[in-house]
């Protein structure tokens, strides 16, 4: 195992803090959890997918890639071979989420680090396909045998995208399944399960976007309504400028009704600012929090390292919100318990194709016509992972508040 001297000191002094009871997942208050994709496949994996979430055009090669970051290797149990060579001519290798022992070590190493679990996206398109739900399934499965195993949590987050207006009956038919074979909403039979005010928490991400969605506000209305009639709590993801309904969001005020019928809002910030139009965004998220305090909602703001997108999008360009060795991502895991965010989201735990990834990933990347964002040689590759479990701590006020990261962040 890849370990640090930081990583040896942070486990000496804060070893009982990262304690968890299996049967004390009652609230997300308190909490730093992360997205977690698990959507990458290779040829050789068993799903029967080919490369997915890797590839360009049905290709995975330099050139043709659909990842703006490549993934420290070192500790995984089954590597698979790609294309991409480094400069010394070495193979380069992927993992694949449909391989139990991925998501094994990333179980792994939430637990190391004290990050106390994940949100599993689910996307409603994915399961239309039987190729598409047979992967989510064996995905889902994984994740809640390594959150027992590791004493994380995990709550399903369904992401709504792509979705068709009448598509809302895959979404209830799919968390009943769940339900069923798994007894999520039982703690006697599966403890791991992130309640929220005294129900399994459902997270529905996706709603009152104003890009042309095939579906609305009626479907969301319907899916909310029917979560909660089944004994559920409901997270709702919606676009930043939900309250106002400007510049992303829909201007329709039955959002606002919508959202006093649930029990968490969550907005998404993912390229909406980089570190230095943060501060005057600030304002922005203590005006969500005062809203939501009023209406008597929950909040959890989204938090992410950095941005880009290249390999994905024609004409961009790399390192579009640069991370500037983790001091862009700790000033918002600052200002959102500034702020008086009970509950953090990062995004993402794993996902390299627009370079959200908290998860190792490599200092010296692939070469050829390709390029990836890389980690700052001076940090450790699990410098991400560190972060995030001492905003745990933060917020906890475990550590004192500090807009300044953490500084036993140097690679040895």
């Amino acid at each position: 195992m890849v370990t640090s001297r930081r990583y040896l000191l942070t486990i000496l002094i804060f070893l009982p803090l990262f304690s968890f009871s299996a049967t004390k997942f009652d609230s997300y208050k308190g909490l730093v959890m992360a997205g977690y994709q698990g959507w990458f496949n290779t040829p050789t994996d068993g799903a029967d997918r080919g490369w997915n979430h890797y590839q360009k055009k049905q290709l995975f090669e330099p050139g043709m890639c659909k990842i703006d970051m490549w993934p420290d290797m070192r500790e995984y149990t089954n590597k698979y071979p790609t294309d991409f060579r480094y400069a010394n001519g070495e193979t380069a290798y992927v993992f694949s989420s449909y391989d139990e022992s991925t998501i094994d070590l990333h179980f792994k190493w939430m637990k190391e680090y004290g990050i106390d679990g994940v949100f599993l996206q689910r996307f409603i398109v994915t399961l239309k396909s039987e190729s598409g739900r047979n992967h989510s399934h064996k995905v889902l499965k994984s994740v809640l045998a390594s959150a027992k195993k590791y004493e994380r949590v995990v709550a399903v987050m369904y992401d709504l995208s792509g979705m068709e207006a009448d598509d809302y009956t895959i979404l209830m038919d799919d968390w009943n399944s769940i339900v069923k074979e798994f007894g999520v909403n039982d703690r006697n039979k599966y403890s791991n399960y992130l309640f929220h005010n005294g129900k399994p928490l459902v997270a529905v991400w996706g709603v009152g976007f104003n890009d042309k969605r095939k579906y609305g506000l009626d479907a969301a209305n319907k899916i909310v309504n029917s979560l909660k009639d089944n004994k559920n709590s409901v997270l709702l993801g919606v676009p930043t400028y939900w309250r106002t309904l400007t510049n992303d969001t829909e201007s329709d005020s039955q959002l606002h009704t919508l959202l006093q019928n649930i029990d968490i809002l969550h907005p998404w910030f993912v390229g909406r600012f980089d570190e230095e139009r943060y501060d005057t965004f600030l304002p922005h998220i203590e005006e969500d929090v005062m809203w939501c305090k009023k209406h008597g909602v929950d909040y959890v703001p989204t938090v992410f390292p950095g941005f880009s997108w290249y390999n994905m999008k024609i004409g961009s360009k790399i390192n579009q919100i640069p991370r500037n060795k983790g001091n862009f991502y700790w000033k918002q895991l600052a200002g959102a318990i500034q702020s008086g965010a009970e509950m953090i989201y990062v995004a993402m735990f794993d996902e390299i194709d627009e370079a959200t990834a908290i998860f190792k990933c490599v200092h010296e990347a692939p070469i050829g016509e390709s390029k990836f964002v890389t980690i700052d040689n001076e940090l450790d590759t699990d410098h991400y992972l560190w972060l995030t479990g001492q905003a745990k701590l933060m917020l906890n006020k475990k550590l004192p508040f500090s807009w300044q990261q953490p500084s036993i962040n140097l690679k040895n």
